[in-house]
């Protein structure tokens, strides 16, 4: 039976859950595994099979005295080697197997070894030609006043300054619930946007929700979204120019990181030569309406 384990997960609003009772499958999920973990952890994973395959098939050719010709250096490391060699089908010319056994066993070695390799480096490519995006989310949203109306303003921005088609967004409030019959239950309102597409996401977008009496944080405070443990959910995506992918991102905001009566720091600075600068430097900063 597949053990069950305790996961310790952190959201990206940096709150931790301990997920308990899950069974982990990681030889089922290999993929998954692979996609997910950490490159120095993946090639590290790489370099302990490649070490173990070969001293596995080392100790096959030492069943067989005298099995391999020109052996160099004498012994077990000189299989081993001759093992490494045989896997990457190199043949220096030197070693080679000289008895029946030691050609099954490096037939076997460069079958298994060929198809290892093929896994592997399908895994390499699978990583490397994965669509990630490079969307930046300012740490803070704001709530303020824009054209009368209470209005929840948030801000993007995309980090590789090419072209993202057809961006659209989507906002989501989740917090604590309890219905009519006293039934408690975490859900998920949708916020409608002003806007919610962009048709070339390039530089920034500044995404904002109208609170008014149909909206869903129409009478909140920070005290009330704290107490039904609310967080903001920002979902983008839209497709890359360059190599016509589909790029998605998310963002969380918990109520730390909501500012009432505040506003956004302007990062565009028009220039009487002609050249408009952004400075991303204060991107994330806010300021109080004054």
């Amino acid at each position: 039976m597949p053990k069950q384990t305790a996961l310790l997960r952190t959201l990206p609003s940096g709150r931790r859950v301990l997920l308990q009772g899950l069974r982990r499958r990681r030889w089922h999920d290999l993929y998954h595994v692979f996609m997910t973990a950490t490159w120095p952890r993946l090639f590290a994973s790489f370099a302990g099979f490649f070490v173990l395959f070969n001293l596995i098939f080392a100790a096959a050719y030492s069943l067989q005295a005298n099995g391999i010709a020109d052996l160099n250096p004498p012994g077990f490391w000189g299989r081993f080697f001759f093992s490494v060699e045989t896997l990457a089908t190199v043949g220096y010319g030197d070693m080679h197997p000289q008895k029946i056994y030691t050609h099954i066993i490096a037939s076997l070695e460069i079958f298994t070894g060929m198809m290892s390799l093929a896994l592997i480096a399908g895994m390499m490519f699978a990583r490397f030609s994965r669509p990630t995006a490079r969307f930046l989310f300012a740490r803070h949203a704001v709530i303020r006043s824009v054209d009368g109306e209470t209005t929840l303003l948030l801000r993007a921005a995309n980090e590789r300054q090419n072209v993202v088609m057809e961006a659209r967004a989507q906002l989501r409030l989740i917090r604590d619930e309890r219905s009519a019959d006293g039934y408690h239950l975490r859900r998920i309102h949708d916020l409608r946007l002003r806007r919610s597409e962009h048709p070339v996401f390039l530089f920034g977008w500044t995404l904002m929700h109208t609170i008014d009496a149909t909206s869903p944080l129409a009478g909140a405070s920070a005290e009330s979204l704290e107490a039904s443990n609310a967080s903001l959910w920002l979902t983008l995506s839209g497709t890359d120019e360059t190599t016509g992918q589909l790029l998605m991102a998310q963002h969380e905001y918990v109520v730390s990181m909501l500012r009432w009566e505040h506003r956004f720091v302007d990062i565009l600075t028009p220039s009487e030569d002609g050249i408009d600068r952004l400075d991303y430097t204060r991107f994330h900063d806010v300021e109080p309406l004054g």
